[in-house]
């Protein structure tokens, strides 16, 4: 079977960093390009950082500077470093492979003092 699983979630305060995980299972995604996504109640799904292989190509305008999209091809897993963390930041958190539509279940993130 096909998953991707998120973790790395948790509480954090502002100014502080997290580091999430996606790791993939059951299929190999490769130089294909991997994207996070993160929702927050009431609003609409946010593209956070795309890469492909191992170069990111894409980084919301809210996050640059802030956060940093990396891959391991060989573990198969891809990592969003976020530093800075601000309250704004807090939503769930999910990795995305659009080749297959593929989504991980989702980690929360919560940022508050």
């Amino acid at each position: 079977q096909v998953h991707l699983l998120e973790s790395g979630g948790g509480l954090a305060q502002p100014g502080q960093s997290l580091r999430l995980s996606c790791a993939a299972s059951g299929f190999t995604f490769g130089a294909s390009v991997m994207i996070w996504y993160r929702q927050s109640p009431g609003k609409e799904r946010e593209l956070v950082a795309s890469i492909v292989n191992t170069t990111p190509t894409y980084y919301a305008d809210s996050v640059k500077g802030r956060f940093t999209i990396s891959s391991d091809r060989i573990k198969n897993i891809v990592y969003l470093k976020m530093n800075a963390l601000r309250p704004e930041d807090t939503a769930v958190y999910y990795c995305n492979w659009p080749p297959g539509d593929v989504w991980g279940q989702g980690t929360q993130v919560a940022v508050s003092s």
